[in-house]
């Protein structure tokens, strides 16, 4: 029988760490690992807290979109509702509820896990996790987040599910999250939503949940 197609979690010791360069968000580390036959080898890479994202769906098959500049890419890039996880003991689903208010004004009766992955994982440990958030409703006007810098003014729309997968596709939108949900989400839904997992789903790859045989 075929072996089930799955990551393998199997660090490698770390014989020496030293952060290079301490940001405002994330730090650069500096790690010497034992490779094994291949020797040891010494790898720089971001130090991430992770994030979350939310595909916020309307009962009309409409996901709800935010613009938002990104000056690394000198864009101003359409996104799902997303976060950092900098909120100490905040559980993942929480940050992403508060994302989705904040940057949408939206709340969701109804949430799943729909997907995770790591973004660059040779040279950045974060991991993200997507949520699929429906059974919407808006925040009202007095409880509303006030925005500032690049999230200052920024709009919301709504577009349908295959619009955003085949602007994605054509390469008018760039963002990973973006195109990963709405794949995902269409993938699911022609599965009756079978793939959805629960809001508390273990999440092994985020770095502050792993056991300390799987990471540093």
């Amino acid at each position: 029988m075929e072996e089930q197609l799955a990551d393998r979690f199997e660090a490698r010791p770390v014989l020496a760490q030293e952060t290079v360069f301490e940001g405002m968000v994330w730090d650069v580390v500096s790690e010497t690992v034992d490779l094994g036959e291949a020797g040891e080898v010494t790898r720089q890479f971001v130090r991430h807290p992770g994030a979350v994202a939310v595909l916020a769906l309307d009962d009309q098959g409409r996901v709800a979109l935010v613009q938002q500049y990104r000056h690394p890419v000198r864009m101003f890039e359409w996104e799902i509702p997303a976060g950092l996880l900098d909120v100490d003991d905040e559980p993942p689903h929480v940050g992403a509820a508060r994302e989705l208010h904040e940057e949408a004004d939206l709340v969701a009766g109804t949430w799943h896990v729909l997907v995770d992955y790591v973004s660059s994982p040779g040279g950045i440990d974060e991991a993200l996790r997507i949520y699929l958030a429906r059974d919407l409703s808006p925040v009202p006007h007095h409880d509303r987040h006030t925005r500032d810098g690049e999230e200052l003014g920024m709009p919301l729309r709504w577009v349908p599910l295959e619009q955003v997968r085949d602007a994605f596709l054509a390469g008018k939108v760039h963002n990973a999250a973006l195109g990963l949900a709405a794949l995902s989400a269409l993938a699911s839904r022609d599965q009756g939503w079978a793939t959805l997992r629960p809001v508390d789903a273990p999440w092994p790859i985020h770095r502050d949940h792993r056991t300390p045989a799987q990471g540093s």
